[in-house]
């Protein structure tokens, strides 16, 4: 089906937009608790709102998969650490965390649903 037959979807209220967004940026909990922060953040709103707008629902669900995800690779590169590759590798999920979560937040906020790239959808 060609994107120019497609019905366009009607835009989530503005609160389910913020709490949306607000899901992905509480991942910056990582700040306060390191290595569960991140986790506990999303997981913490998700459950909070997800019965607000389906929105919400589905944009918790793929932060905190988001955030699950990038904390077993950060567990992973420190198990590589013995062998010195995994400092550089932590480096680069880092980054690449802080970026993508950005992103999924700024498009949460225009109403636009956000799938992360490469992730371990746990939650279902």
């Amino acid at each position: 089906m060609s994107d120019q037959y497609q019905v366009p979807q009607p835009l989530p209220s503005r609160e389910a937009r913020q709490w949306a967004m607000l899901c992905h940026y509480a991942a910056f909990c990582w700040l306060l608790a390191p290595m569960i922060g991140n986790v506990i953040g999303p997981l913490v709103v998700w459950q909070l709102k997800k019965e607000l707008d389906p929105f919400v629902d589905a944009q918790g669900r793929e932060a905190l998969n988001f955030q699950i995800t990038v904390s077993l690779a950060l567990m992973v590169c420190g198990l590589l650490a013995w062998v010195l590759i995994g400092f550089p590798l932590m480096v680069l999920v880092s980054l690449a965390a802080l970026v993508l979560t950005i992103i999924a937040g700024i498009k949460a906020n225009e109403g636009k649903a956000y799938r992360y790239p490469l992730i371990w959808r746990l939650v279902k």
